[in-house]
């Protein structure tokens, strides 16, 4: 029942993987986008990583892709005002994909992993993460933590505006 869920999934995110590269309308790839990505946090729930896919569909498919999808409706992209490549640098990029999957099927063709895999059922639960960060990685956590705080504030302080509000008025003497 697995294999076959597997099976489906990687079929539908190849798939819709092709459909983003292969699709003439950019908000039609973005959306292809959103299934390969729904289709690979279905790969994270078989892999027992519940916290990894639900931090992908949030991340992912919910916030890089809406910032997608507003920077391509923003941007107004017409087909008659794209510049068109040439045949030349469309076949050399062909070239370069054939060579990068050529590269990526030869360093995957020794693996181990592909060849038995191992199951563990309490990698990716979330007591198990939360466990770990509180008692091996505590003070990195904190650390972090912090740094982030620090970054909010900035971020706050740069944003704030340096003239006065509209309502104060000086007077002078």
């Amino acid at each position: 029942m697995t294999i076959n869920l597997f099976y489906f999934l990687s079929f539908v995110a190849v798939f819709s993987a092709l459909l983003v590269v292969f699709s003439k309308n950019p908000v039609y790839s973005v959306l292809y986008l959103i299934i390969t990505f729904f289709a690979i946090a279905g790969h994270y729930v078989l892999l027992n990583a519940e916290f990894l896919a639900a931090v992908h569909v949030i991340v992912y498919a919910g916030a890089i892709m809406v910032l997608f999808l507003y920077v391509i409706m923003m941007l107004n992209l017409n087909t008659e005002t794209e510049p068109h490549k040439s045949n030349l640098l469309k076949f050399a990029a062909a070239i370069c994909a054939g060579l990068l999957m050529i590269v990526l099927v030869g360093s995957l063709k020794g693996s181990e992993l592909l060849q038995s895999p191992v199951m563990v059922h309490d990698v990716g639960l979330v007591k198990n993460l939360g466990k770990v960060l509180f008692t091996d990685f505590l003070l990195p956590f904190e650390i972090a933590s912090v740094l982030l705080l620090a970054a909010m504030v900035g971020a706050v302080m740069l944003g704030k505006s340096e003239k006065p509000p509209a309502n104060e008025t000086k007077t002078s003497k």
